[in-house]
Formats: C-alpha cells, sequence, structure tokens
C-alpha cells in the first residue's frame, strides 16, 4: 500500500495508458448507509436503485457493522415510510420478508449481504464491496474512515488528538489487510464534517492515501466557509507537503454518503450526487482497489470522460460532450517555492494536455460544466469532475 512517490508515479496513468486495450471504465459509489445504520431504507431497494442508474459496484458502509448476522428495523409509523415498506414487501414477496407486529409497531428482519448479494451481482455487471464506515469521536469532533472489501468489522479506535485517532483507525484498517491478505481500500471520509480534520492533521498521518474531495451529504461543508479551507484546497495543502516529504499524493473521490431514499432536497442525502469512475481491468475487488491506488481514476458529479492519461509528463483529457453543454477545463497546479495552488491553464474546449514544466510540483485538472446538477448538494452547483493529481517523473 506504501509506495514510494516514484513508483506511484510510473505505475499511475503511464501503466494505465498502455494498458488501454485490456481495460474499461467502472462507475460506482464507494459511501452507502443502509437500515444496517442510520440509512431510510432496505439494502436491497438501495442496491436496485444503483443497478438500474448505471453503477457497476457499490460499497455498503454503514457506521461500525456490517450487514451479517441477526438485526432487525422497526419501521416508523409514517405513512412515507410504511408505504416504502410496502413497496419492498410487493417486490420481493411474502417467502422473502421476515416480519413481525406488535404493541410498538412493525419490525423487520434485515437481509444479510449474504443473502441480498446473489440477487443484484453479475460477472462485469455490478459488484457490491463489503465495506464499513468506521466511526469514531473526539469530544464533539466527529473522524468517518471508509474501509471497503474488509472481511470482518473493525472496531473503532481512539486517539487523544485528531491525528492520533486517524493514525490509530487507519492502522486498525491496514492491519485487517495485512492478517487477510486481501486488499482494502481505505479513505477518510468528509473532513470537514464538525470541521473535525486540518489539512495540518493530514499531513501528519501515515499511509493516508484517500479522502473525499466531495460528499453528497448537506452537512459536510465541501466548500468550507470564510474561516475553513474548502475539501478541494486541503487537498492541494496536503500534497504540497506530501510532495516535499516523498510521500505518494492524497487521491481525491467523490461520494454520495447516501442516508435518505424517500426524502429529496438539500435538506438530504441522497443517491446520485457523486461518485468515481475508474479504469480497470475488470470488475472485481481486488482489480478495482489496484486502479484506484494507481490513481487510475476520477471523481465526478456528473461529468463523463471518454480519455484521461499521463504520460511524457503530460496530463491529457478528453471529455465525453454533452449536447448543449459547455465546459471548462482548468488545470491547478502548484509552482515551486509557492505554498498555494493555481489554475495554470484553463480551456473552454473538450480536448486539452498540460505538459508540466521543471517548476510546478503536481498538477491536477478540474471539468466543469454549465449543466445543472440534478438534485445538488448546494442550489446552484454544476456538474464537474476531477482528475488526480500527478507529477513530473
Amino acid at each position: 500500500m506504501k509506495k514510494p512517490l516514484l513508483t506511484f508515479l510510473l505505475i499511475s496513468f503511464l501503466i494505465s495508458g498502455l494498458k488501454a486495450q485490456d481495460t474499461q471504465w467502472y462507475k460506482g459509489n464507494l459511501h452507502t448507509h443502509s437500515y444496517w445504520s442510520d440509512g431510510d431504507e432496505f439494502p436491497e431497494m438501495i442496491m436496485d436503485w444503483y443497478k438500474k442508474n448505471g453503477y457497476q459496484f457499490v460499497a455498503l458502509s454503514d457506521h461500525n457493522i456490517i450487514a451479517e448476522g441477526e438485526k432487525w428495523k422497526t419501521i416508523s409509523n409514517d405513512s412515507l415510510y410504511q408505504n416504502a415498506f410496502k413497496d419492498y414487501l410487493n417486490k420481493y414477496g411474502e417467502d422473502w420478508v421476515n416480519q413481525k407486529r406488535d404493541e410498538k409497531g412493525l419490525h423487520v428482519q434485515l437481509k444479510t449481504l449474504k443473502d441480498f448479494r446473489p440477487l443484484f451481482e453479475e460477472p462485469e455487471k455490478f459488484m457490491i464491496f463489503k465495506a464499513e464506515e468506521v466511526t469514531s469521536y473526539l469530544e464533539d469532533k466527529a473522524v468517518h474512515m471508509g474501509a471497503i472489501n474488509i472481511k470482518e468489522v473493525i472496531k473503532p479506535e481512539k486517539g487523544n488528538t485528531i491525528v492520533e485517532l486517524i493514525q490509530n483507525n487507519l492502522d486498525a484498517i491496514m492491519a485487517q489487510e495485512e492478517e487477510t491478505g486481501e486488499p482494502v481500500l481505505q479513505h477518510l471520509n468528509h473532513p470537514n464534517f464538525t470541521y473535525a480534520v486540518k489539512a495540518e492533521d493530514i499531513i501528519q498521518i501515515d499511509g493516508e492515501r484517500f479522502f473525499e474531495v466531495f460528499n453528497g451529504h448537506p452537512h459536510v461543508n465541501n466548500y468550507g466557509d470564510s474561516i475553513h479551507d474548502s475539501t478541494e484546497q486541503m487537498w492541494d495543502q496536503v500534497n504540497i507537503a506530501y510532495h516535499s516529504m516523498n510521500k505518494p499524493l492524497l487521491l481525491g473521490i467523490a461520494t454520495d454518503d447516501s442516508h435518505h431514499y424517500h426524502k429529496f432536497g438539500e435538506k438530504y442525502s441522497n443517491a446520485g450526487r457523486g461518485w468515481v469512475v475508474v479504469r480497470s481491468e475488470e470488475l472485481s475487488p481486488g482489480s478495482i482497489i489496484e486502479a484506484m491506488e494507481a490513481g487510475d481514476f476520477y471523481a465526478s458529479t456528473g461529468v463523463e470522460l471518454s480519455e484521461m492519461k499521463f504520460e511524457n509528463n503530460e496530463l491529457f483529457i478528453d471529455i465525453e460532450e454533452e449536447a448543449g453543454v459547455n465546459y471548462k477545463i482548468q488545470f491547478i497546479g502548484v509552482k515551486k517555492g509557492t505554498t498555494t495552488s493555481e489554475v495554470l491553464k484553463k480551456t473552454s474546449k473538450t480536448k486539452a494536455s498540460f505538459e508540466i514544466p521543471d517548476d510546478v510540483l503536481f498538477v491536477r485538472a478540474k471539468i466543469i460544466s454549465d449543466k445543472a446538477k440534478k438534485n445538488p448538494y448546494r442550489e446552484g452547483d454544476t456538474e464537474v469532475a476531477w482528475t488526480q493529481p500527478v507529477s513530473k517523473n
């Protein structure tokens, strides 16, 4: 997992470009909640939505739990949720749904991942990651970390500082990878939730590879405020430090963090707001994780790319154009001797490239469309995409 920076750069976009004929794009959401924790829908209904809406993989990542064992959910008496249960019952039938009623209301036994996986998984069409959102707190500060492709529940660790808390949980997640021999993808979730995590905290972490540059939950403060950096600003600040420390650059993902499947709007955490698109040799846990560790993916809230590669120190972008939509490509980087990122090149063309000069530490691309985002994280948002940062070999 902990590759030297130069090795990481050599195997990232370069390898993906060389293997382009043997790979394809897979769309997925790595942050999803259900009735197994604080989501408001049965996991089968959630997986059905994602599969029908063009996703190839989903991580069911409930808080400090895996969909295993026996768990019952008491369904709210609100007619919205009672009717949603009827839809669930009608879809899957009396033989599938184990339910009971008493003076406290309707109770339904939740199906396990082992139960419902066969309903949805198909080779090269759809895959469900066994995952968990390892959730811990330091006083009123929340630290949530995605653990993707785990075998068993990871108990959240504590810490006396935010840095110690993150490191302890990261170490616990990676310990399972060492024990099982199976790859585990770990990502630091919504750092601006409760404004718990700062760039200087992430800089001190050993082994952090991924974080959420975009999260669709309405309370995570992606854009910061007058006294807090946005997640994008944090991303660049961390990578300035990581570059100087010869660490692999921090990679950015977009996720739904979906909780609400019946009420919609800016007040709710709905599905379909953010995802990753990964170029992989196959739709399997190992292949998807390997490609992401190599940086061969982009994050998106709607913009699609037909090509993305980094060869001979040149980052190339080709947008999958949508009729009637205008785009801007920004190449964002950091020059040597500076402490902030800036737009180094911009264009309104749908194809563009940027060759990294000697005086630039790293560069990433942000693609901004003028297409309004449907059911946005924040009113006025348009569809965007982010590529991963790359540095000159």
